[in-house]
């Protein structure tokens, strides 16, 4: 007696049969094939499959899209959500340099605008993740949506794990030693945006899922998606080298290259990784090129990306000035 397909098989049919056969989801297929993920209703064994065959193939556009949507499905979401201005996602890790970027995240949030940061760590040895390092800063940790709220109301930003937002794709994301490999799970977890923010940044290490990230953001019919590709796969901008950034807006893609701020070069690697430097540089204890060229230089591209200047000079020169006439002291760490 034939044995019924398993609701999710298709899923792994669609993928797996062969060089002329298998073809890539559409947006809709995506996005009920990560919610079956995420509601139980496909067996761990099916799920293996499914994320190493889409590895292999390579996401599209339609594919992180609905994998996005088929994930915000699954948000119970508090129903007093503040107007936030920058999506902020930090999923890689830093290994080479310290995460400079979440100073230009508190810079923004300092002058005003309301940032929200998502992301995760652990997932890969020797880096140094956001949150442990918001942690040092004496940033709190939102344990729930409703708390994120609460943090934004009180310091402009939040970071909020992603254990929070899906605990399912926490658990996959974790996979990646077992698998020896990345899953889709890594670039669609950037997107989420779970408060709606008009400016979604993105920060990928490689050079082609610039055109994947920037195609899901129109398909998701965010106003603003930004990606360019950072140091170690943050958004974080390299100073000694030009960066390209992908802008997704009104429907269309362009792309606009940054100079670097410093001279073009190799940037050594940071031996200490000592996260203490990144307050002794926010209160002018310490001093460094590099560090301020990549704060300001990071804050410069989602200052532009946010509409607040016009072109990237005046962008660059503004990100200068908050980081001249920042509050040295609004750091809430001990002193």
């Amino acid at each position: 007696m034939e044995q019924e397909l398993h609701p999710f098989a298709k899923f792994i049919q669609i993928l797996a049969r062969g060089k002329t056969k298998t073809r890539a989801f559409t947006v809709e297929e995506s996005q009920e094939a990560m919610a079956m993920i995420l509601r139980g209703e496909a067996k761990p064994e099916q799920i293996g499959a499914f994320l190493m065959l889409l590895r292999l193939k390579e996401e599209t556009p339609e594919e992180i899209a609905g994998f996005t949507m088929g994930t915000r499905d699954t948000f119970d979401l508090p129903a007093n959500i503040p107007a936030v201005d920058v999506d902020w996602s930090s999923y890689a890790g830093k290994r080479r340099q310290l995460p400079w970027f979440i100073l230009s995240a508190l810079l923004l949030a300092q002058n005003g605008f309301k940032v929200f940061m998502h992301g995760t760590g652990g997932h890969t040895p020797g880096r140094i993740y956001t949150r442990e390092t918001l942690q040092q800063l004496g940033f709190p940790i939102a344990r729930c949506f409703d708390q994120a709220v609460d943090h934004l109301a009180a310091s402009n930003f939040a970071y909020v794990p992603l254990e929070v937002l899906s605990p399912k794709l926490r658990e996959l994301i974790e996979m990646r030693p077992t698998f020896g490999l990345r899953s889709p799970v890594h670039s669609f977890a950037r997107m989420l945006n779970p408060f709606n923010a008009p400016v979604m940044m993105q920060g990928i290490f490689h050079r082609g899922f610039m055109d994947i990230h920037a195609g899901a953001g129109l398909l998701l019919d965010q106003p603003v998606t930004t990606v360019f590709r950072g140091e170690g796969g943050e958004i974080e901008r390299r100073p000694n080298k030009p960066t390209v950034a992908w802008t997704a807006a009104n429907g269309e893609i362009t792309n606009e290259e940054w100079p670097a701020l410093l001279p073009n070069g190799h940037a050594a690697a940071d031996e200490e990784m000592d996260i203490q430097n990144l307050i002794a540089i926010w209160r002018g204890e310490q001093s460094s090129e590099y560090a301020e060229a990549s704060i300001t230089g990071t804050l410069a591209i989602a200052l532009k990306s946010m509409g607040q200047a016009e072109t990237g000079e005046a962008a660059q020169a503004m990100a200068q000035n908050m980081w001249v006439n920042r509050d040295r002291s609004g750091l809430p760490v001990a002193a």
